[in-house]
């Protein structure tokens, strides 16, 4: 197929019918992960969550193999300073250096959700779980407990970059191990801080919820740039 073609074909895919029901269904998936964020919140405020959050730690922490631990510890590493401050500019200045400049804008945008943590934290206040409460594993630690930093970040961040791998690496060798292990750091990562001691299962959750309606949006608004670009 010639590169006139290729065009064509492109054209179709994003067609403007297609690209505004793939709105809608964004709109409808972010709309119901924030309606989860705000239920998950409103479960916290009230402290209707004690119970069950110390419940599903203990659950978890009663894992006590070598093997799991390294893998949580290790999962959680990159989002600990200095190399989360390192990461993601990396990986933008590697986009703008092969000229995928809008997918380099967009993963900026996508780490804005380390913003959107920072803030929420500042506002709700909760206090993180204590070593009479749970096992904690030392670490550089701030901020208030809910949400986790970690989580929506990754969610951003690694979320945005497992699509972006998906929908632009071209070889069938290459694609699938990237994109799946960025899903799996995303997957991962909640259950690791957990683990570790550092949040409540509910701020693990409220931080996929709220991430999963930031990452949703802005894909959806990434999907109408490209499709312009065509």
């Amino acid at each position: 197929m010639d590169r006139v073609n290729l065009k064509s074909a492109s054209r179709q895919m994003v067609s403007p019918e297609l690209s505004l029901a793939r709105g809608h269904t964004a709109l409808l998936i972010a709309g119901a992960a924030l309606a989860g964020f705000g239920a998950i919140l409103g479960a916290v405020m009230t402290r209707r969550s004690d119970a069950i959050d110390l419940g599903i730690a203990m659950r978890i922490q009663s894992e006590r193999h070598a093997s799991f631990a390294a893998l949580m510890e290790a999962v959680s590493w990159p989002g600990f300073p200095p190399q989360s401050r390192v990461i993601p500019p990396v990986v933008i200045a590697a986009l703008v250096a092969k000229r995928h400049r809008t997918e380099a804008l967009f993963l900026s945008l996508a780490w804005g959700s380390a913003l959107i943590a920072t803030v929420v934290k500042a506002v709700v206040r909760r206090p993180r779980p204590l070593p009479e409460q749970v096992r904690v594993i030392l670490a550089p630690l701030g901020g208030s407990s809910f949400p986790s930093g970690h989580v929506l970040t990754y969610v951003g961040v690694y979320g945005f970059m497992a699509f972006v791998a998906h929908t632009t690496i071209a070889s069938d060798v290459v694609r699938p191990p990237v994109a799946f292990g960025l899903v799996g750091l995303v997957c991962l990562i909640g259950p690791s801080r957990i683990y570790q001691g550092h949040h409540w299962p509910t701020d693990v959750a409220a931080s996929y919820t709220l991430g999963m309606a930031y990452l949703v949006g802005l894909i959806a608004i990434y999907q109408r740039v490209k499709a312009r670009e065509v």
